[in-house]
């Protein structure tokens, strides 16, 4: 028996771009693997397909959706199709999120905006509309894939991504206490350095292009001695979504090597 057998999971961010294995993919994988029936949200149709073909190749019961979760409508319509199709929800995983540096100076008006939108705004709007359905069933866990710099900083000026992430917490928080008499849990992964797509696509031109340079010096960074893999963020996601962490609420869980711990990285 799979550790999520006879539960439905939403996994918004699940398409990978530029191909391979992000967190979002990688956590929609294990869910299915652990016997979960899957929706896999993302904002470009074709990645949340190619998420979904994956899925069914290993046997498993998808359904691919295209939501903009920054927008009301699409929250709304992302949930009420899988309450639709599924019957009930019992795993929300918001694993949406951009990145850009910089810090007040520099960040225009327009990114602070579209920031706070996507990493912040997204998992409020996925909430107001699962936690209902949730709530009529007494019983959900809410996944939010975070950031290690929503509770520390980084080497790097990331000011909107941090305050993002720093408002991922705290309403994971509010979700949590409020909930808790209804048997729903909303919880935090905060990730580290991890080796995926998106870093790659991000962060290759911060060493000249060198992709082996890059790697290598991230790798230094971790008190390990290397980077964490998505399957990492997928496993931790697993312990929030199953009954494993029926007593886990209202909490933050670094899966970073040790890292927030670190006076300087």
């Amino acid at each position: 028996m799979g550790k999520l057998r006879g539960k439905v999971a939403l996994v918004t961010g699940a398409g990978t771009r530029g191909g391979g294995i992000g967190n979002g993919k990688a956590c929609a994988l294990v869910y299915a693997r652990e016997g979960a029936r899957v929706l896999v949200a993302d904002i470009d149709e074709e990645l949340a397909r190619s998420t979904a073909d994956l899925i069914r190749s290993e046997g498993g019961e998808c359904i691919p959706y295209r939501a903009d979760v920054a927008q009301a409508r699409d929250c709304e319509a992302m949930v009420e199709a899988c309450i639709g199709h599924y019957g009930r929800l019992d795993v929300l995983h918001n694993n949406v999120g951009i990145t850009n540096s910089g810090g007040p100076v520099e960040y225009g008006e327009d990114q602070w905006d579209r920031m706070m939108a996507v990493n912040a705004k997204s998992m409020f709007l996925t909430a107001k509309f699962a936690l209902p359905h949730m709530e009529r069933q007494r019983a959900g866990s809410i996944v939010n894939i975070g950031s290690i710099n929503g509770a520390r900083a980084i080497p790097f000026p990331k000011f909107a991504y941090a305050a993002s992430k720093g408002a991922m917490i705290a309403m994971s928080r509010e979700i949590a206490i409020q909930y808790a008499p209804l048997g729903i849990r909303s919880n935090v992964v905060l990730v580290g350095l991890i080796k995926s797509p998106i870093v790659e696509q991000n962060n290759t031109g911060l060493y000249g292009g060198d992709l082996g340079e890059m790697w290598k010096k991230r790798d230094a960074m971790s008190p390990t001695g290397r980077q964490g893999e998505v399957w990492d963020v997928a496993s931790a996601s697993l312990f929030f979504a199953s009954d494993d962490s029926r007593y886990v609420n209202g909490t933050v869980l670094p899966v970073d090597g040790g890292l927030i711990n670190m006076v300087k990285f």
